[in-house]
């Protein structure tokens, strides 16, 4: 008898990388994936538990799934990932509604809590999220032509106003065969770009080598045959090496675009938030990189409203902003995670938090114009991800857009998703650029 299942996969691309480990799991047992969870035999919500509106948007999909359970209309409900690694306590009787919960240390006991389920119990699993890095293949559900590679997982930064090492755990390096292993795989399925993730992906290496393996893993990948871009995200600005940039700067397969979240330039706050380095030492490496590495894209996330943040400090750091015109910019409102050391301190309330996100958002939206518009009469180098019926256009990303958080590229012409096309830009319009296939 075919047993059904739908999967709803919240939050960063790493907890994407889970969820696709899980369909993989699911599917060798004979589990079949459906679109919609109505009617299914069972619907997986994979969350995020990171920050106040994460977790409502979790809570939200788990109601939602609940109301069809109630309704007749969906057989058993699991619940994955890093909200039920936070709240592990108390969510089953916070939403009894869920018939099965797993830690982000349990991803691959998925099929047993499948199973269970559909016998009528209830299942909670919380495995040692310290463990090693479980090796498990993975149905891929991005691209088509580009994936996500996961290096590690976990944290041991310790930022005040974070959450993440206390519900991933502590930092794993990937074994490096491992690793090389998994992208000689896809690009055997036609995988051309790889977006390398992981907390901190700079201090690959550092756990299981003793030695900073970032630059060594990025030679091997860049031998790859079929693999043509590779993306670095994110690279903590303390753990920069010249052996890295060398890399960054001489390797033609790694796209010269960084994702370097900063999240503050002010030395007091920096220091507070227990980031290590200080705000000239931020400077004088984005001077080095941009120096080093012609071309390059900088992309950095900021956190508006930090404890500390008085108006002298967020003035300081708008100047920054315009004097660095970095191209690429997200910011948050501070969101005071309960467990966390910066949730106890004093800092500004929410809304003056956002006002000052929108302030620099606002700030920032003239230094992405003008980047875009650099663009204009050149021809670029598109990776085809989509065709857009409203307007007729083939959709793309240049190796300045990162999927989902940057802009892409519209073109006309006769490509294939997943390949590559040569584009000539003609108009750049709200973070999106417009061209021609040549």
């Amino acid at each position: 008898m075919e047993k059904t299942f739908a999967m709803i996969s919240l939050g960063c691309a790493k907890n994407l990388v889970n969820s696709e480990q899980m369909l993989y799991l699911l599917d060798e047992a004979g589990f079949t994936l459906v679109p919609d969870p109505e009617g299914a035999d069972l619907a997986i919500v994979n969350t995020c538990g990171f920050i106040d509106a994460a977790k409502s948007e979790a809570i939200d999909n788990i109601l939602q799934m609940a109301e069809l359970k109630k309704e007749g209309k969906l057989g058993g409900l699991i619940v994955t990932g890093c909200l039920s690694e936070r709240y592990k306590a108390s969510i089953l009787e916070e939403l009894p509604e869920i018939d099965a919960v797993l830690g982000v240390g349990s991803f691959g006991d998925i099929v047993g809590a499948a199973n269970t389920v559909l016998a009528g119990r209830t299942a909670s699993l919380f495995g040692d999220k310290n463990a090693p890095v479980e090796e498990i293949s993975r149905v891929v559900s991005t691209g088509p032509g580009w994936a996500y590679l996961r290096i590690a997982e976990g944290c041991n930064n310790f930022c005040a106003f974070c959450a993440i090492p206390y519900i991933r755990g502590h930092y794993r390096s990937r074994k490096l065969e491992n690793v090389v292993a998994e992208a000689r795989e896809l690009a055997a399925h036609g995988v051309k770009e790889l977006i390398v993730i992981a907390q901190d992906i700079t201090r690959y290496g550092t756990d299981l080598y003793g030695k900073h393996c970032l630059a060594q893993l990025c030679r091997e990948l860049g031998q790859i045959e079929g693999i043509e871009w590779i993306r670095l995200h994110y690279l903590y600005p303390d753990q920069f090496d010249d052996e890295l940039i060398d890399e960054i700067a001489h390797n033609d397969k790694i796209v010269k675009y960084l994702d370097i979240p900063i999240q503050h330039i002010n030395n007091a706050i920096l220091k507070r938030m227990n980031r290590r380095g200080t705000g000239d030492e931020i400077r004088a490496l984005f001077k080095t990189l941009r120096e080093r590495i012609p071309g390059l894209v900088l992309r950095t996330s900021l956190i508006a409203g930090l404890p500390g943040e008085s108006e002298a400090e967020f003035e300081e750091l708008c100047a920054f902003l315009k004097e660095a015109r970095i191209e690429r910019v997200g910011v948050f409102p501070f969101s005071p995670e309960e467990g966390t050391p910066a949730a106890a301190m004093a800092h500004v309330d929410a809304e003056e938090a956002q006002r000052r996100a929108d302030l620099i958002m606002e700030l920032q939206a003239p230094i992405m114009d003008d980047f875009c518009q650099r663009f204009l009469g050149q021809t670029l180098r598109v990776l085809v991800t989509d065709y857009d019926e409203e307007s007729q256009q083939w959709v793309g990303r240049s190796y300045a857009d990162s999927p989902d958080i940057d802009g892409e590229v519209y073109f006309e012409g006769t490509a294939r998703e997943g390949e590559f096309a040569e584009v000539h830009i003609t108009a750049a319009e709200d973070g999106l650029l417009y061209g021609e296939e040549v």
